[in-house]
């Protein structure tokens, strides 16, 4: 929300009121908050009229500040709030005759009491930011316009100081010139909508800010005001959290610790989907013929998905099998499960109204109602669609009702489609604000959806593959990408989006291999294939055609199977990497400027690290040329075992089909399975542990666990000289090295 006409000039009708003075503070009882009143003057004077805003101080974790500033206290609409692990912390509090300081861990907020006054937050000795100022006046307050009372506040950004995240978004990488507003769209990946509206950023400086608000909040990052991040909610109350660390991958342990840590997926899940596609006709002949089609080309499946056209047209989301598709459902299922499939349908939280289910649940008062009392609807995707509500425990039961005949059918996960398209001139079964509920409903959806999985198969086994999401829903992986567009350019917004999700607090991301809309080029199909199975989970999928490999060429076989039992072998580092997001809420898929402190690193947005060590560029243009970027040290080719010297500097290789640039990081210890038909085997068993260019004085290390994400043994290594010290296997594990060969000795 923009409510400046550049430096000088307010619009018509905005009247903004500063926090310009602290006329007194206090701290509770027990040490938790402090609380500031402040006024929108600076002279010493007793006021008669004009606003007031009360601030409270709070921490709920360590290194984490929460500041709270409220205009009038009396609005009691009912507003659905963010999960939040809120310890409330005791503060540690100094004071002198012109500042006050707050502290929670290494960070600090420094208040300049006198006026104006100031907000100053340090991490360490480290400057963090500040609220930004304007002709002196600390740019936090209270603003009347035309539209209605704002909230708002300025965050200064620093020379150099770039800003990440705030959810899965397709514009550039960096946000810095951005307005970003929170409100979740059904816009595919084209566009500045976004599907997953996190209001969550991180900035290169090691720090990160939560805006805890599930409306719509609108970021200005440095472009109403260039050099600073604006922003501003409607209503009377601002929260925010500011969140220190010594390094991005700690501020998002800390962000993580705060939203919660996301949930461990299944050991299948990361193998590959294949779905039935979307509008393509299709029936258990159909199903069968590609299930047995993959076996045949020895293509290692792990998931058949079901989707839309499992149920009959005009009945979505009725829950209610396609019979004369599918007459005998259970059988199916379980001739599939016998061929070692797991079992995925889609949903969504709309029912149609040519469904049974939507009277059923109109019946019994499920779905969202209009003020009148009339059920909500229109016509859109199903006709006379209307929507559950989730506020209602009862509607939560009955859905999750539906769900548990599924998993009973043998259906053993779901793909938890849509969430974004929710109505605002609606009442809710619980009071809440329709307008704060618009982001959040995802939420109660995919939590719904995940608690009956965990409940019906075990925690150990629930997974949902969602595309809508809020603050918290990374707490139900997995997610994927959305509606994309069959092209390369697709394909490049398709990973600044992945990118920004999991710098959000996200540890999984999905996307449509070789594209949604339209159909890929057997070139662009086979490219996308790399991309996606070096993906967190990888899963082909789209609309109007089937994705199978074999209507793509002889050769897109060849790509896929490859690249499928590539990624089946590296499992036992990629599942480790995935009970450390569990653990840590550091993510599987990483932006190179979290594992990197270099300056070449924060504006890549075409490559990535999957986890710590493997460096990935998918190809993106026809050519099979692509450039890429390689932080200072000795980096090795995964697939062809040839090393590269770099000091920090820009590559451009030409790959064919079966190659891309996949480096491996130096000082790294790389298990590979013995595995490459299935995802979930015995990591340990036939395990052999690559050592790469460990460097004299230098250590490595790696955690091996089992498919249920425990620690089975840890390895480390540590190069004295020309021998290297292995400790926590023995020598019945093989070894091998890349780089300077030297003699194993066993601790």
């Amino acid at each position: 929300m923009k409510f400046t006409l550049g430096e000088w000039r307010r619009k018509p009708g905005v009247t903004v009121y500063h926090c310009e003075q602290i006329r007194q503070t206090r701290l509770s009882a027990d040490g938790t908050e402090l609380y500031l009143f402040t006024v929108p003057y600076r002279e010493d004077r007793r006021s008669m009229d004009g606003p007031a805003l009360e601030l409270t101080i709070t921490s709920p974790g360590e290194d984490m500040l929460r500041l709270r500033s409220v205009h009038f206290k009396g609005d009691r609409r009912k507003m659905p709030r963010f999960k939040l692990n809120d310890a409330r912390l005791p503060l540690e509090l100094t004071e002198t005759a012109e500042l006050l300081t707050v502290a929670s861990g290494k960070l600090r907020l420094v208040i300049g009491k006198k006026a104006p006054c100031s907000f100053t937050w340090y991490y360490g000795e480290r400057k963090l930011t500040n609220i930004g100022s304007r002709f002196g006046s600390p740019m936090l307050g209270y603003v009347t316009t035309p539209e209605g009372p704002f909230m708002r506040c300025q965050l200064q950004v620093d020379v150099g100081e770039k800003i990440y995240g705030l959810g899965e978004r397709f514009t550039p990488f960096v946000r810095n010139g951005q307005v970003v507003d929170m409100w979740n769209e059904d816009g595919g990946t084209s566009s500045e909508l976004s599907y997953k509206n996190i209001p969550f950023y991180l900035s290169n400086r090691n720090y990160g800010v939560l805006v805890n608000d599930s409306g719509p909040v609108s970021f200005e990052v440095c472009s109403e005001a260039v050099t600073k991040v604006q922003f501003s909610v409607p209503g009377q109350r601002l929260d925010f959290v500011v969140i220190g660390g010594e390094d991005r991958k700690d501020v998002l342990t800390h962000y993580t610790a705060l939203s919660g840590r996301p949930a461990l997926p299944p050991a299948w899940s990361f193998g590959l989907w294949l779905t039935s596609s979307f509008t393509t006709s299709y029936d258990e002949k159909t199903v069968s013929s590609f299930v047995d089609g993959m076996a045949e080309r020895d293509i290692p499946l792990s998931v058949f998905h079901f989707d839309c056209f499992w149920m009959k047209e005009n009945e979505w989301c009725g829950f209610e099998w396609d019979k004369d598709m599918f007459p005998d459902v259970e059988g199916m299922l379980e001739r599939m499960h016998q061929k070692g499939l797991k079992i995925c349908v889609w949903i969504n939280p709309y029912l149609a109204q040519h469904s049974a289910a939507f009277d059923e649940a109109a019946d019994k008062g499920y779905l969202l109602k209009k003020p009148n009392g009339d059920i909500w609807q229109w016509d859109l995707w199903q006709a006379g669609l209307a929507v559950v509500d989730f506020t209602n425990p009862e509607a939560v039961e009955w859905y999750q009702g539906k769900l548990r005949e599924l998993l009973r059918q043998g259906v053993d996960c779901f793909k938890t489609d849509f969430g974004e398209r929710i109505p605002t001139d609606v009442v809710y079964h619980d009071g809440s604000d329709p307008e704060r509920m618009h982001n959040y409903y995802t939420y109660l959806y995919n939590k719904a959806v995940y608690q009956v999985l965990a409940e019906e198969r075990g925690k150990e086994e629930a997974v949902l593959f969602a595309r809508s999401a809020t603050v918290g829903g990374h707490k139900f992986p997995v997610h994927w990408g959305g509606d994309c567009n069959s092209t390369y350019v697709s394909m490049a917004e398709s990973l600044r989006g992945g990118l920004g999700l999991c710098l959000s607090g996200f540890g999984y991301w999905s996307h449509d291999i070789g594209g949604f809309e339209g159909t890929a080029s057997p070139d662009l199909y086979k490219r996308w294939l790399a991309f996606g199975l070096l993906s967190s989970h990888s899963r082909l999928h789209g609309s109007g055609s089937y994705r199978v490999p074999w209507l793509f060429g002889e050769e897109a076989v060849e790509v896929c199977r490859y690249f499928a039992k590539l990624k089946n072998r590296l499992m036992p580092y990629l599942y480790s990497l995935a009970a450390e997001n569990a653990r840590t809420g550091v993510p599987v898929m990483r932006a190179m400027l979290l594992e990197f402190d270099d300056l070449g690193c924060e504006d890549c947005d075409r490559q990535y690290m999957l986890g710590d060590s493997l460096l990935a560029a998918p190809v993106m243009r026809e050519d099979g040329t692509v450039d890429y970027y390689l932080p200072a040290g000795t980096w090795t080719h995964l697939l062809s075992g040839e090393t590269e010297e770099s000091a920090g500097s820009w590559k451009r290789g030409r790959y064919d089909y079966f190659s891309l640039p996949l480096f491996v990081r130096e000082n790294t210890i790389l298990p590979i399975g013995g595995r490459d038909d299935r995802p979930d085997y015995a990591y340990s068993e036939g395990l052999t542990l690559w050592i790469y260019n460990l460097a004299d004085g230098a250590e490595a290390r790696r955690e091996i666990v089992n498919i249920r994400g425990e620690t089975v043994f840890t390895v480390q290594a540590r190069r004295e000289g020309e021998v290297i010290r292995i400790a926590g296997v023995g020598p019945d594990v093989e070894l091998r090295q890349v780089g300077s060969k030297c003699r194993i000795e066993y601790l």
